[in-house]
């Protein structure tokens, strides 16, 4: 079912059963994508419930002038960012790194079945500054366009497509110094 058809049912009257669309369609790649940022099954799983309880509630609002595969990865990605500041304002109360306990949730990952080096440029990601971060992840993790990435960050392609060289460059550096 497309989007548009699931808004259609949506505004029909049909909520519940647009919404278990929605549902359907993007937990997995939703899943995966706050994932990438969050490096940990059981915050994923937590932070994917306030996410569509979100999208839930901001269904009645949501305007089809932007798309609702932007709109909900927006939801999340906003979401994902939140929960890392809060995570990284609790590390600063306690004195610790977020890129370490980053690092360490990596480490012990059973769901990150991964080589050395895939752990290694995982590791990496986390020490980008986020919107580089962000960028990354999302065209070379999870290949969208830069029109997408665009849509959702509220960024101009040419910005992002910096950031991405940016990212590429630190990331070639920081691999070279372990590999």
């Amino acid at each position: 079912m497309t989007d548009n058809e699931i808004m259609d049912l949506y505004k029909a009257g049909q909520q519940e059963r647009a919404f278990k669309k929605i549902v359907d369609s993007y937990s997995e790649r939703l899943y995966w994508h706050v994932r990438h940022f969050l490096c940990s099954h059981e915050d994923t799983d937590d932070l994917l419930q306030e996410i569509f309880l979100k999208v839930w509630n901001g269904l009645p609002s949501f305007r089809t002038e932007s798309r609702l595969y932007t709109w909900l990865y927006r939801i999340a990605t906003n979401e994902a960012l939140n929960f890392l500041q809060k995570k990284k304002v609790r590390a600063a109360l306690q004195f610790e790194s977020l890129s370490r306990e980053m690092e360490v949730l990596i480490d012990d990952d059973p769901w990150l079945n991964g080589d050395e080096l895939q752990r290694a440029l995982l590791k990496a990601v986390q020490k980008l500054p986020k919107k580089q971060q962000l960028v990354f992840t999302m065209r070379w993790l999870e290949d969208m366009s830069y029109e997408d990435i665009s849509e959702i960050l509220g960024t101009s392609v040419g910005a992002l497509k910096a950031s991405y060289h940016f990212a590429v460059e630190k990331l070639k550096s920081e691999l070279g110094k372990n590999f």
